[in-house]
């Protein structure tokens, strides 16, 4: 189950961090790493602060885009600074986040994403993300760094891994009652965005209004059997093509 947690790093400008990062990761049992654009890797320095997980460090995937990284994922969260302007399902603990977040990786992989080490994830990036979540701190100094921030979110996970209700074994859940992915997802959204085009309920972009929606289905959180079923809906809806 823990192989399918991955964690994203996305255009980590210090290659130390990275190391820290995936010592952070190995200490709680977390070994997938995926780094989205960074500035500089691999290097000594990754490896050197690494100390002891370079094993992490060497079996990391560098890609070009978040998308890359999250496509196979059926849960992404963000870690961020709560925005109330974007309106995501949030985790304001941790601790619910990772409940979740066991969950979901019992059958498919999930990810944590976290942004820059000045200014974090933008508000791009946590709309390709099916939720946020925040680390409570200090009001009045609430910065953690990289490391620390991924340090807390995967010992939440690995305390939930191993607190969750032992039954024997249990057989995978049915493929159609399992979350989609993120990528079947995007397909879905597009695929309602055209339709709503074409019937004239948006006469221009609306950002926002897709936004909402798009946050709406996060909170309802279909099963792939259920996008399924909405998507031939939409089908139905679509004017026939002219042969």
């Amino acid at each position: 189950m823990l192989s399918n947690i991955r964690i994203v790093l996305v255009q980590t400008y210090h290659p130390g961090n990275i190391g820290q990062a995936a010592r952070a990761m190995k200490t709680m049992g977390l070994t997938d790493l995926a780094l989205v654009n960074p500035r500089q890797f691999p290097d000594s320095e990754a490896s050197r602060l690494a100390a002891g997980a370079e094993d992490i460090v060497d079996a990391a995937r560098v890609v070009t885009s978040l998308d890359a990284a999250i496509d196979d994922c059926v849960q992404v969260v963000g870690a961020s600074a709560r925005l109330r302007s974007l309106p995501l399902p949030h985790y304001d603990e941790p601790e619910t986040l990772a409940r979740t977040l066991v969950e979901h990786a019992e059958n498919d992989p999930v990810a944590l994403v976290f942004g820059r080490e000045r200014f974090g994830l933008t508000n791009d990036e946590i709309r390709r993300c099916t939720h946020q979540v925040s680390i409570p701190a200090n009001p009045d100094y609430g910065i953690l760094n990289l490391a620390q921030a991924v340090q807390v979110l995967a010992y939440e996970t690995f305390k939930a891994w191993r607190q969750r209700p032992e039954s024997g074994y249990r057989p995978p859940r049915p493929r159609g009652e399992r979350a989609p992915t993120r990528e079947q997802l995007d397909h879905f959204h597009a695929h309602l965005s055209r339709v709503l085009a074409d019937s004239g309920f948006l006469t221009q972009p609306h950002a926002r209004t897709e936004a909402q929606l798009q946050a709406l289905f996060a909170r309802a959180q279909p099963s792939r059997k259920e996008l399924s079923l909405l998507r031939g809906l939409l089908r139905a809806l679509e004017p026939a093509s002219d042969e």
